[in-house]
């Protein structure tokens, strides 16, 4: 498996020579070549790798949809979920999204996904459980029991 920097500029540049437009960002900056700029692609066809395997990389891919059940079908397509984002005025809107996307965090309005007080974490491929929060505390813990006759 290539290197994340390696492996974003490979989904950037499969990506634009499937007809994506590149619309920041998709070189590498500074820190000696493992810094990868945050990239943005507009128009991403699925026939792109980047709109198939989870990137893992500061990839912002952005797709146009004509309804809500469009949207939602293609943000549950793949056995990944560990974030979505949202942007949406309607608070009807709002409340579909966040209890139809399959994700372990779902921002809407905002970009903030991991708070110390909330769980971290994905649900499908894309992570088993949760991390931090409540949920995550026992990962922080030692439990131990002694026994004394």
């Amino acid at each position: 498996m290539l290197a994340a920097p390696m492996r974003s500029q490979s989904l950037v540049g499969d990506a634009t020579s499937h007809g994506a437009k590149l619309l920041a960002g998709g070189e590498y900056g500074g820190q000696g070549g493992f810094f990868f700029q945050p990239t943005v692609l507009a128009d991403v066809p699925l026939s792109a790798r980047a709109m198939n395997e989870e990137p893992f990389g500061p990839l912002a891919l952005l797709s146009r949809f004509g309804t809500d059940d469009e949207a939602i079908a293609e943000a549950n397509r793949l056995p990944f979920g560990l974030a979505a984002y949202c942007f949406t005025e309607n608070g009807r809107r709002q409340n579909i999204l966040g209890d139809a996307i399959e994700a372990g965090m779902i921002a809407i309005n905002n970009v903030r996904l991991s708070y110390p007080d909330s769980p971290f974490g994905g649900v499908k491929e894309s992570g088993h459980g949760s991390e931090d929060g409540p949920e995550g505390i026992a990962a922080h813990l030692i439990t131990k029991a002694v026994h004394i006759s």
